[in-house]
This record gives structure tokens, sequence and C-alpha cells, in this order.
């Protein structure tokens, strides 16, 4: 399966270059073949609809001609929404100077230590990432360690103290879906999707 991912990530690679985007992940989720594309690093604003729904035709047509998957999947390109899910050293180092999130492996936490994380990435490499926390102490780990990381996003200022519920911003989770062979999504949001579903033709 690996090499089926990095053969797809070969196929799809030219495509978000010559459309300027960055290849942000492919990944396989269950029967879901999942690319998430993004603008370049340093670009301001997110990928737009139309540049998203350009981009799954475009991959649809060259997987489809390629065929590198051998079982039926769904393909499903996105963008990475307002949390990003932090997996490679890319990653880390693209979000440098941002606010995140991590929870460490069970055996890369010594006894008395918690899991999870949390602090300004203040500097990361090919195998390490260095975190700033609110105590002002800075906490160098190991990629390789890390369970799950992501961004953190501010949704709003914190409630005054006495203030009810009713002041609370809470966030949702939105996701543009279509499953038909023309994608066309329906509306702006966060983190928008696209989906197709491929079938093997029996011969």
């Amino acid at each position: 399966m690996a090499n089926e991912l990095e053969r797809v990530r070969e196929l799809v690679e030219p495509i978000t270059a010559d459309l300027d985007l960055d290849l942000y992940d492919v990944e396989r989720r269950g029967g879901t073949i999942r690319i998430t594309v993004d603008t370049r690093p340093g670009s301001e604003g997110g990928i737009s609809l139309d540049a998203l729904s350009l981009a799954t035709r475009l991959m649809s047509r060259e997987l489809d001609h390629e065929d590198p998957i051998t079982s039926q999947y769904t393909l499903e390109v996105t963008s990475p929404g307002l949390e990003r899910t932090l997996r490679t050293p890319a990653h880390f180092q693209r979000e440098v100077g941002k606010d995140i999130t991590v929870r460490l492996t069970g055996h890369a936490v010594s006894e008395g230590e918690a899991r999870r994380i949390d602090g300004k990435l203040v500097a990361a490499d090919e195998t390490t990432a260095t975190l700033l926390t609110a105590d002002g102490d800075e906490r160098v780990i190991t990629i390789a360690d890390v369970d799950k990381a992501r961004t953190i996003f501010e949704w709003g200022p914190k409630p005054k103290p006495g203030k009810g519920p009713g002041n609370t911003k809470t966030k949702n989770s939105a996701k543009t879906t279509s499953t038909s062979k023309s994608n066309t999504p329906k509306s702006n949001t966060p983190k928008q999707n696209t989906s197709q579903q491929k079938e093997k033709q029996q011969s």
C-alpha cells in the first residue's frame, strides 16, 4: 500500500505544481484515498473552491488513466482546514511560528510527564520540533515520537469572567462532498472537500 500511495503522489504532484498549489499530504483512510492540497507556503488566504474543483478533475483523470490503486476506492481531494494535522517534518517546518498541540506516544514519555504539550512552534527540522510553552520553557520533541499533532486556531476571545455560555464561540466542522463524476462544491467552508467514487471494472 505504501508503494501505491507513493505512486499516487508521483502522479498528482506535477498537477499541483502546474496549478501553483502545494501537495500537503497523501494518505489512505480505509477505502478512501485522501489528497490534501493547499496554497503555497507564505500565500495570503486559502485555496479557492474553483482551484480545488479543478485539481480534483485533473487528478481524477490522471489516476483513472494510470490506475495506481489495485482495489476500489473513493478519491477525496481536500484542503487542510483552519487547524492542520501535522504528520511529517515538512508539515512542522511549514507551521513554524504558530501555536500547536502535540500528543506524544506512550514510550516517548517518562513516568510523571504529560503526553500532551501545547505551545508555539519555534523551530523544526527533519527530525525534531521545538515548542515554547506558556511557562517559557523550550521543549524539543522527536517528530517520530509524535502520536498526533495539529495547529491551534483561535476562534475568538475567551468569555469574560462571570459571563454565561452564550458568550462562548463554538467550533463547527464543515465539509463539502460530492460523489458524482462532476464535482461542484456547493458552499465555501473552512475545510473544503471533494470526493469521487472509483470502481474497478472486472475484465
